[in-house]
């Protein structure tokens, strides 16, 4: 560990087609481009030797460290603190749109406060995962990485005219940039890394990185200013509002998992996946928290990415459905998992997985969780068209015929198909939003078999769901197995929350999955998942379990527990996968399904608190 950050001493950075973490000494140690789940160019963040960084820190002995961002902004500043003087680097990335480029561009500016610092600045990119080599080219106003395949890292100076010092200290190394600057209190000079840049590295003027940063801090604050919410903690809300912009990719409006590949759950462990993907349950969540704060634009652009899915794959029957459970931010669905045998791993944890094999599973839940969001989304005015109408109906037709299959369920299992109880109170969901969608619509629909197949699942649930030894719902069929998804089941309204028989189920997850407030998500020893090792306390759940106990009025319960994760967050207010149990934050970070989860608490807390 000592070769690598902490996975929680990081920011993150983005344009809405990429994203950059930035550590809390000013390593630039993940990027990839041109957009989320494009090969790397940074990404020491998986192999601190081989996988290239962009660093700028102090050249002292010793230093502090402090990281914020600007109020209400994704722009990240990094303070580094010395007996000699004070200094920062401030970084940001300006925005793209919602047009596909290649052109992103990385600012880095460097400042001194207080005394004077010496910075020591490093560019070392490594191509498509380090595997292509490439040249340096020098030039008056800065450099150009080439890689063997013609991409292109294009390097410019941010300096006024007649300051010399980034000209006279530039150095090649092995085909990296490394030199030093030295500056007084009160001077700044940056770096602006650019890729698909048009002409040779340029000089930018102060005046030219001002109105970069001038329209960055406009937009952000513009954006985040539609936001409705109020509530008790709307700094955090609304920081995690900000991340999940952060992860969706304009163009289409998907939403990423997570901006990280293969961070691992355990340290050592095998389970190191690929979250560069959308998937279609974690961005159907996305619905409930984006209108719940107000963000209508965005929720209406996932809506229309998901219709697309549903309408290029209705009619095909292969084994696993005609949606699939993941897909690229583009659409696509190649997503072949491959292990880069070349990396050490994070923490020399491999193997590092790009691509996610599990885009192949069967996961019923996926049909619940997509017309759930379609239904909340048609509540708030996003309606659903005539041929998405169509589409729908064939998943439908489908799911009828197929609901009482085994599955590799949501926490995508490597130990066989199971009958999971979550996946089939997810296709009771199903059925009862696309029977309310009908009738307030007056859509055609298959209403006898829908109520049918609806009512058999519930009828099922509740035989083969349910152990009267355990007093509690069970993971699947045949178990006595407790899992944390199932803490939507009132939720989605399968139980009311006073039901008895949900709230023996809330107190034996209680004693079996929560640890000082942090919840797991199944116990892996008592069913077997096909992975070697363990992993920590899943963030989403604990928020999850929130949600649930403010439903069921246990209200002081719920906002301690909620107070207390707020506490697991990282300096920024940000959360990855999973929290181990000496509190460090493990698995891809930031993952987007903790701050939706995160956000959908606060609100259920908020407003059931205002009630009391």
């Amino acid at each position: 560990m000592e070769d690598y950050p902490l996975i929680e001493n990081h920011g993150l950075l983005g344009d809405l087609q990429t994203a950059a973490l930035v550590t809390t000494d000013g390593t630039v140690d993940w990027l990839c481009l041109p957009r989320f789940d494009s090969p790397t160019v940074f990404g020491a963040l998986l192999d601190k030797d081989k996988g290239g960084h962009c660093t700028v820190r102090p050249m002292s002995a010793t230093y502090a460290t402090k990281q914020l961002y600007l109020p209400d902004t994704a722009i990240l500043v990094t303070r580094f603190m010395t007996e000699a003087g004070a200094g920062e680097v401030l970084d940001f990335m300006p925005v793209t749109g919602r047009t596909v480029t290649g052109r992103h561009q990385l600012v880095r500016m460097v400042r001194c406060v207080r005394g004077s610092m010496t910075f020591d600045i490093e560019i070392a990119p490594r191509f498509d995962y380090g595997r292509r080599s490439h040249r340096l080219h020098l030039s008056e106003h800065g450099a150009v990485f080439e890689a063997d395949d013609g991409t292109r890292l294009t390097v410019h100076g941010i300096r006024e005219p007649e300051d010399e010092r980034l000209l006279n200290v530039l150095m090649d190394r092995q085909d990296d940039l490394h030199f030093t600057l030295t500056l007084q209190a009160g001077e700044q000079r940056g770096l602006v890394l650019e890729t698909e840049a048009e002409g040779p590295p340029r000089q930018i003027r102060l005046a030219g990185y001002e109105q970069l940063l001038d329209h960055s801090r406009t937009f952000w604050r513009s954006w985040l200013g539609q936001s409705q919410y109020s509530g008790r903690w709307r700094e955090t809300v609304e920081r995690s509002a900000i991340t999940l912009k952060l992860m969706t990719y304009a163009p289409s409006g998907a939403l990423v998992a997570a901006p990280t590949a293969a961070l691992p759950e355990q340290l050592g462990g095998e389970r190191n996946w690929d979250y560069r993907f959308t998937w279609i349950r974690d961005a159907s969540f996305s619905v409930y928290a984006l209108l719940g704060l107000g963000f209508t634009e965005e929720a209406q652009a996932f809506i229309e990415w998901l219709s697309n899915r549903v309408k290029e794959q209705a009619g095909s029957d292969g084994d696993n459905g005609p949606l699939n459970i993941m897909y690229k931010v583009d659409g696509s669905s190649d997503l072949d998992e491959q292990v880069l045998d070349h990396w050490e791993g994070y923490a020399r944890s491999a193997p590092v997985r790009i691509g996610n094999g599990a885009a192949t599973q069967l996961q019923l839940d996926i049909y619940g969780e997509a017309l759930d969001s379609i239904y909340f989304a048609h509540q708030h005015g996003i309606q659903v068209g005539h041929h998405g109408w169509a589409s729908l109906l064939t998943n439908l037709d489908w799911l009828v015929d197929h609901w009482d299959r085994a599955g590799e369920g949501l926490w995508e299992t490597r130990g066989g198909r199971q009958h999971f109880t979550y996946g089939r109170v997810m296709s009771w969901v199903a059925f009862d939003r696309a029977l309310r969608l009908a009738e307030a619509n007056g859509r055609p629909a298959a209403t006898v078999r829908w109520h049918r197949a609806r009512d058999g699942i519930y009828d099922q649930v509740m035989s083969k769901g349910w152990s009267e030894g355990r007093q509690a719902f069970v993971q699947h069929y045949g178990s006595d197995v407790l899992d944390s998804s199932l803490l939507r089941m009132a939720t989605v309204g399968f139980l009311t929350p006073q039901d008895p028989m949900w709230t023996t189920t809330l107190d034996a997850m209680e004693q079996e999955l929560v640890s000082d407030s942090l919840v797991y998500r199944y116990n892996p020893e008592a069913s077997p998942d096909g992975l070697r090792g363990s992993e920590g306390t899943f963030s989403l759940c604990t928020f999850m379990y929130v949600d649930a106990l403010a439903r069921a009025g246990r209200l002081d319960r719920a906002r301690l527990v909620f107070e207390k994760m707020m506490g697991y967050a990282n300096h920024l207010g940000l959360y990855s996968k999973e929290i181990d149990p000496t509190g460090r934050q493990l698995g891809n970070f930031p993952q987007a399904f903790t701050h939706l989860a995160l956000i959908d608490a606060a609100i259920t807390l908020d407003a059931a608190l205002d009630r009391r």
